[in-house]
Order: structure tokens, then sequence, then C-alpha cells
């Protein structure tokens, strides 16, 4: 698979240095509960009795099974990397003696990777499906070459991609940290955040939804939680906000859809963070563990427990949500492959989607017509029609070979869908025959958003990494990542805010924060 970027032979030959070396751990993967630590007699399945958990016990032992699964995958990945990286050394040697450099190689380009991919991304799914449902808090450690040991709950084990762990990430430029510049990080869910989003109108705040069952409001200049809403019984997946009032549509993993109202007030600004010395890209950032974040989460906020509607007709996981242009309308999208819209005033059901294979990922509304676009496991997206009340059309698109995780309508007559398939496609809505751009990348593509007065396409990958493009298909920079900045875990969604002569952008991911991002549009448009 084509990867983006490119690396020197000193790529190869950094794999090598003494503070590599030092991290070539043995690969294995146990439980923080070893086995070593169990009492004789004692099964997994009875460990998991004792402790607090609310999953139930089929479920617990299917998640015995699948880590189980991903153990022996990472066994033989483990022992095809040291026989590629002994390939690759050689190969070094050589070239080397004879005074040649490899350009724009990446040691990711053998058979490995080709090989690996396929298996890995779809234990990926399989975790990212059950942990959506419902989750636990239970801790693993990961020992491998790349990283030193790790604990990380379910949502995490996300394999960075598959073929993300085995090679350490490309190093952001110089360039990409004058464009685009860290600006906040928002730390405080307890477990991964699944979506994010911007109000529409004042007070502008920061809303995240996360798999700890609870979405959190915050002040985007001051990085302060202002609100938390724990109405929900499972993880919550989606998050959106009105057009014009002070309220929040939410969809969760108890296959329900919430509606609430909430009332904030923003802190005074603080003086902006030092980001000079946040630009350190000497040390890849998964050397970070889990628990070293900046900042503390929200000890005492204001919490809303009580929904002002609740949309209970699905009978699967509400993956997503989002309101028709207006706000008089909510369309839900959910794992019993259906999209169901809702009257707001009511709450009744008004009409059922239907028609996809396979369970939908993602729901999107157009932002000044009566148009909604809903994406599925089946490889498909669908886009309905409800201009004319008398006639409510529905059309197929077959773009893609793998689930689309997200399609999303920009401001002018675009659609643009992402898939796990690595790939993401700039359809016009005026002829849909055949994307007029597509986009080629080296991970699996989240959520993906696109600003609103620029068009600029962000994308949030299964790899850590988020990149820019345009809506041609030209990449514009990607988001510095190091040992001090950036995700450390796949990160999940994209959303962005051109409030008050500003851009800024917003990722979230399984490494449980939020981050914002100051955006230099002119300094991207001119690097162009």
């Amino acid at each position: 698979m084509p990867v983006e970027g490119g690396s020197s032979s000193g790529s190869a030959s950094a794999a090598r240095h003494p503070k590599q070396k030092r991290k070539a751990h043995s690969l294995s993967i146990r439980r923080t509960n070893s086995t070593e630590e169990r009492p004789p007699g004692i099964q997994r399945g009875d460990m998991l009795e004792g402790q607090d958990s609310k999953l139930p016990i089929s479920l617990r032992n299917n998640l015995l099974d699948l880590f189980g699964q991903i153990e022996r995958e990472f066994e033989n990945l483990y022992i095809e990397n040291l026989e590629l990286r002994r390939e690759i050394d050689s190969l070094n040697e050589r070239l080397t003696g004879d005074g040649q450099t490899i350009e724009g190689g990446d040691p990711t380009k053998g058979a490995l990777k080709t090989k690996a991919s396929h298996s890995t991304s779809q234990l990926s799914q399989k975790l990212k499906t059950t942990y959506k449902a419902s989750t636990s808090k239970r801790l693993y450690t990961f020992h491998g070459k790349i990283g030193g040991p790790r604990n990380f709950s379910v949502a995490t084990w996300e394999l960075w991609g598959g073929d993300s762990w085995i090679v350490s990430s490309f190093k952001a430029t110089a360039g990409s940290r004058a464009v685009c510049q860290l600006l906040k990080e928002y730390v405080g869910h307890r477990d991964g955040i699944w979506d994010l989003s911007v109000t529409r109108n004042p007070p502008v705040v920061l809303g995240t939804a996360s798999a700890d069952h609870s979405a959190l409001l915050w002040s985007i200049e001051t990085g302060k939680c202002l609100l938390r809403y724990a109405g929900h019984a499972g993880s919550v997946n989606s998050i959106k906000f009105h057009p014009t009032e002070q309220m929040a549509l939410t969809a969760s993993g108890d296959q329900t859809a919430h509606i609430w109202r909430y009332m904030v007030q923003l802190p005074a600004p603080q003086p902006p963070p030092d980001v000079s010395a946040l630009c350190d890209d000497d040390q890849d950032s998964s050397d970070r563990e889990e628990g070293e974040v900046d900042g503390e989460g929200p000890c005492e906020v204001p919490t809303v427990r009580l929904a002002t509607a609740t949309l209970k007709s699905h009978q699967g996981v509400v993956i997503a949500a989002d309101w028709l242009v207006g706000g008089r309308q909510v369309v839900t999208a959910s794992w019993d492959r259906a999209a169901n819209l809702y009257e707001l005033e009511t709450s009744e059901l008004v009409h059922t989607l239907t028609g996809h294979d396979q369970e939908l990922t993602h729901c999107c509304t157009h932002p000044t017509q009566r148009l909604v676009v809903t994406s599925s496991r089946d490889t498909t997206f669908r886009l309905w029609d409800f201009r004319d009340p008398s006639i409510h059309s529905v059309n197929v698109f077959q773009g893609h070979t793998d689930t689309v995780t997200s399609a999303v309508f920009t401001v002018g007559d675009n659609v643009v869908s992402g898939s796990d398939d690595r790939t993401v496609k700039v359809w016009d809505l005026k002829n849909m025959r055949s994307p007029i751009a597509t986009i080629r990348t080296d991970s699996a593509v989240n959520r993906i958003s696109v600003s609103a007065n620029q068009r600029i396409i962000a994308l949030p990958h299964d790899n850590r990494q988020v990149r820019l493009f345009d809506m041609s298909g030209v990449r514009l920079a990607r988001l510095p990542r190091s040992n001090r900045m950036g995700h450390r875990r796949m990160v999940c969604c994209t959303a962005w805010n051109e409030e008050n002569q500003s851009c800024n952008l917003f990722t979230c991911g399984f490494d449980r924060q939020a981050i914002g991002w100051n955006i230099n549009i002119p300094a991207l448009l001119q690097e162009k």
C-alpha cells in the first residue's frame, strides 16, 4: 500500500540507536492481573467475576477470545517484523557500501505490511464494534519491540491501525509546525473519546462524547470543563449542537439518543501557552505513557442527568445523530441497519430509513437543504432527499471497498466520504456517478470534517495521524505529532471552528483527550 511521505536510510539506522535497543523487549501481552499472580485453580473468567464490571458473562468471554486472537497475531507480527528488519539492515549496509542512499524509502513497503494489514484491521474492527456498545475499564499491558510497555483499556486495543504499530511515525516538518500550532488540550474523560463538536452560536464551546458514558462541554480558550452530561447508560458515540438554541443531541450504546439543554458561563481567557517548547520531534509520541497528560480532569463541574427528550425507537446501538436544517427534526443512525427521523417537539418517529445491508456507522445532514447522508459497514453510503414532502428519494453509492466510516456534506454541492479501505473520495452532488477526487492514505480513515469557509478536509487516522487536504485531493499539511504534542492512540474524529477571524481544528482519540489546533490558513495555502 502507498505510504505518505518518505524516510532516508537514516530511518533504518535510527532503529538501531541505543535508545531503541533498550526498548527491544520480548513480545508478550498480559493483563495487569497477570497469570503469575493468579491463585491456582482460578480461571480468567472467574477472576473477572470478582472485579467491577457491568459486562455480561457472554460478552466478557467474547472479549477474552478476541484478546487471545490478538495475542497470537502480535506474536506472528513480531516475528515477521524481526525478519523484515534484518532484511532492511542488510540492504542498507549493502547500499552504504556502494555509496547509495534510499530516497523516499519506507520499511513498511515490503510483504509484511501487505500480509499483516488485512488480519489486523479485521481484529481492530471487531474491537471497535464490541466497545461502542458496552465498555470495560480492565487494563492490559503490552510489551513490544517498539514503544515499551503500555497500559490501556479495551478501547485502546486498536493495534494503532495494524501496520502502524510496527514502525515509528514520520516526523512532522518545520513547515507543518508553522501552519498548525497546538492551542489547548482538553483532559478529563476517563475513557476514549469517540466524537466532538463545536456550538454554532454563542457561547462557543467544545463538546466531547466518550466511552465513559458521559459528554463534556469545554471552554475552548481555557480548556476548563464547564458541564457534564451523565444521562446515558452506555458509551456516548456522538454529539451535535442545535443550530440556534442551547441544546445538544447525543447518541449512545444504550440504544437511545438524548436531547438535553445546557447553560454555561465562559471563564475569563488565559494567556496563550508557549508552543515553542512543544515542538520537540526527537522522540515518538508513543513513548509517552498513558497517564502522562498535562492538566487535570474536571473535579467538580455542574452535571446534567435528565434529558429533555429521549429517542428510543432503535433496536441496536445508536452510533450517530444530527439535526436537520432548521433544527426541528433529528436523524439518528444505528447498528440495527436503519436511520430514524424524529420530530423535535413531539419526539415522535416520522420515518424509518432502511436499505443498508449492515450496521450504520455515521449520519450527516446538509447545512442548508433537507438532505441526509448515511454510511455503513456494507461499503456504501446513501443519500436521502426530504426536500419534497411527498417524495422521499434515496440514492446508493458504491465507491469504496470496505466500511464507509463517515460521509459529510460541504457548504457547496459536494459529499466527502472516508473509509477503512484507506481512501477518501470527493463527490459532486450534481453528478455522483464517480468521484471527482480520490485521496489515498496509509491508514484507515475515521470521522472526517470539512471546513466551511476554506473547504479543507481533515482526516483522522487509525495510526494517530491527522492530515489536511483540499477538495481536489492535494495534501496541504499534517498536524505535528511528537513526544509532547499530538495523540498517542487512534484519532477518532475532527471538527472545525472558523469563528472570530481564526480557524481552529479540534481532534479527539482513544488517549482520552481532545486537542485544539490553530490553523494558519494563509500559510497553509501558501505552502500549497
